[in-house]
């Protein structure tokens, strides 16, 4: 699955600028690339972020102020398609590669397991 090159600019602007908070990607199946879903405005907070938890599989990038790391999360709902469970991790490795800088990873298919305590233990 190819990664848009707006993912990558987006990503950027995200580590270097800090022009947002969060980003939140998804996979357009039609386009077969992963494409920016939304992007989240410095002042949101980390409830903003899961807000944003859906049915469907994510790529979630979010900027923890703790020690200004990049993590990144994945969120597979447990009620997504299996085809999309499917497409989603054969395409983590490649979205892994192309979004350079991130050096924390966590994978979850319910909202408690996004907790910022699960975050913040990952970073120490």
């Amino acid at each position: 699955m190819a990664v848009h090159d707006d993912c990558k600019l987006k990503f950027l602007e995200l580590k270097a600028k800090r022009t947002h908070r969060f980003i939140v990607f998804k996979i357009e199946e039609k386009q077969k690339q992963v494409v920016v879903e939304k992007l989240g405005d410095p002042a949101n907070g980390y409830d903003d972020f899961t807000a944003l938890m859906s049915v469907d599989m994510l790529f979630m990038i979010l900027i923890l102020s703790l020690k200004r790391i990049a993590r990144r999360a994945e969120f597979s709902s447990l009620h997504a398609r299996v085809r999309s469970k499917m497409i989603y991790a054969s395409s983590k490795d490649r979205f892994k590669r192309e979004l350079d800088g991130i050096q924390i990873e966590l994978q979850a298919t319910d909202p408690t397991e996004m907790g910022l305590d699960v975050f913040k233990s990952r970073a120490n």
